[in-house]
């Protein structure tokens, strides 16, 4: 049985509708995974531990922090920039300060410049894989343990990258479930212990 010309234009429009829903669906995670393979906008890799090569060959990572407007922390880098030899695994501190009265969430976001050396720097660990949580007055030193892969000397553009610049952007986000409670100073009602 065929269809009539009106019901089988239905049909074809619904059609179409569900595959666009379902390529704008799957375009995002898909451009997060092409950007981290590629390090493509400055997207960072994900390293479970450092490099087994170092080479006497030195780079220079200068460090950036910024905050979205409403984000009521002052953040920065504890140190400005850092030498080190390419595979040498570096660890830098960025300092967090809540000046509010009440605590706060934070989440960062983070890119490197230029964009070529992207897919050659690698995060062994970082503030910025998880939520930060800032009590009122809060001050806190976060680490961030990296290395710039060797194989960068072999890239075709990245083998003339001298200074790569680490930036993250903190911006807030609602606080975790139980926190809730310690903005009204019931702490043990929340279920979470403070230092």
């Amino acid at each position: 049985m065929a269809l009539a010309g009106p019901t089988k234009t239905v049909f074809q429009t619904v059609g179409v509708v569900v595959l666009m829903g379902g390529l704008a669906w799957a375009s995002v995670p898909f451009y997060d995974w092409f950007c981290r393979v590629t390090g493509f906008g400055g997207v960072t890799g994900v390293a479970e531990q450092g490099s087994d090569t170092v080479l006497d060959k030195t780079i220079t990572v200068r460090f950036d922090a910024s905050k979205e407007r409403d984000m009521p922390w002052e953040f920065k880098p504890v140190e400005r920039e850092m030498e080190i030899k390419i595979g040498e695994t570096g660890l830098a501190f960025y300092e967090a300060y809540n000046p509010t009265d009440h605590p706060v969430a934070g989440q960062a976001s983070y890119n490197v410049t230029p964009y070529s050396a992207g897919a050659y720097f690698e995060k062994i660990a970082c503030f910025c894989f998880t939520e930060q949580v800032l009590q009122p007055g809060e001050r806190v030193q976060m680490p961030v343990t990296f290395f710039v892969d060797p194989e960068i000397v072999e890239d075709r553009d990245g083998k003339y990258v001298h200074t790569i610049t680490l930036s993250y952007t903190f911006y807030e986000i609602d606080l975790p479930e139980g926190y809730a409670a310690l903005d009204t100073g019931d702490k043990a009602g929340a279920g979470i212990t403070t230092n």
